[in-house]
């Protein structure tokens, strides 16, 4: 089933996102955590590509599993900067195959050893991967990524907005927000958007913190901005493990719970692999997603 299709429904729905292994000794634990997400039967489930495309091999493996014993949709992440033409064009082909429909194009983290130079890639932007991708399937329901805040690239939201609207007419069906901790930042970017003329749905994206080292990760990953309230958590519980998982859970919930109130169906969760956590999640809004 297409993404577009599931979050049309206009019901309170929640999907996991999952990453792959990062080794194939790992390979069994995650697809057994990613098992037990999607028995939770949400409305679809996300697979990382790695950076760099390091444990890409894994992802259409889980991807597979997911759908093929369990009959959740998937979306399976695809990034493009650091790879070469072909490469790209097998892997679509293999998603293809597998019988995946829904493909989230992405650019992709530029390598850090400071030997790659992205003037040379085949890739330069996501909007390249949009067309690469609709050329091989029309039929493909493709995902892209947006940002609430400022992409840490762009030197303004106005800029970013631009070439947000490019990706989108170059074939994106909807978008999936990163991780935001202030709900205001997401319904500001919303109307913007839509003033620009970018009509597409948007998928909120939330993280659940559930320890403090997951901090620092989520500010330099999005550059997000953390509210008062958000601090004063974090401030107060991170040495206590299991008072920061449950004020993370509930501070998320919280943050659900506004969404659907203001209107949003479909929220994405970054389960980090964590089983319990997206069960906690879906349980403290089991009346409002009828579970």
């Amino acid at each position: 089933m297409k993404i577009t299709d599931v979050i049309s429904k206009g019901v309170p729905s929640l999907s996991f996102e999952v990453f792959p292994p990062k080794s194939e000794t790992s390979f069994e634990n995650v697809k057994a955590a990613t098992e037990e997400i999607a028995k939770l039967c949400p409305s679809f489930m996300s697979v990382t590509y790695g950076a760099g495309g390091g444990t890409s091999k894994y992802t259409l493996d889980i991807a597979k599993n997911i759908k093929n014993l369990y009959g959740v949709p998937t979306l399976e992440h695809l990034t493009c900067v650091s790879s070469k033409r072909e490469t790209v064009k097998e892997r679509i082909a293999e998603i293809k195959a597998a019988g995946i429909e829904n493909v989230m194009a992405l650019r992709g983290d530029i390598p850090e050893n400071g030997s790659f130079d992205i003037r040379k890639s085949d890739y330069k932007h996501a909007i390249d991967l949009v067309y690469e991708l609709k050329q091989a399937n029309p039929d493909f329901c493709i995902g892209g990524a947006c940002y609430p805040e400022v992409h840490p690239e762009s030197a303004t939201q106005g800029e970013d907005i631009k070439y947000l609207k490019e990706k989108v007419e170059a074939g994106c069906d909807f978008l999936t927000t990163q991780m935001f901790f202030d709900n205001n930042l997401l319904y500001n970017f919303l109307y913007k958007i839509r003033e620009a003329g970018i009509t597409v749905p948007v998928i909120p994206g939330v993280m659940p913190i559930t320890n403090a080292n997951q901090v620092d990760r989520a500010i330099k990953l999005s550059g997000s901005f953390m509210p008062q309230r958000f601090k004063s958590l974090v401030d107060r519980f991170s040495n206590d493990p299991d008072a920061m998982k449950q004020a993370g859970i509930i501070y998320a919930t919280d943050q659900i719970i506004a969404l659907f109130a203001n209107g949003i169906t479909n929220v994405h969760v970054y389960s980090m692999n964590k089983p319990d956590v997206a069960e906690k999640i879906q349980s403290n809004l089991s009346s409002i997603l009828k579970k």
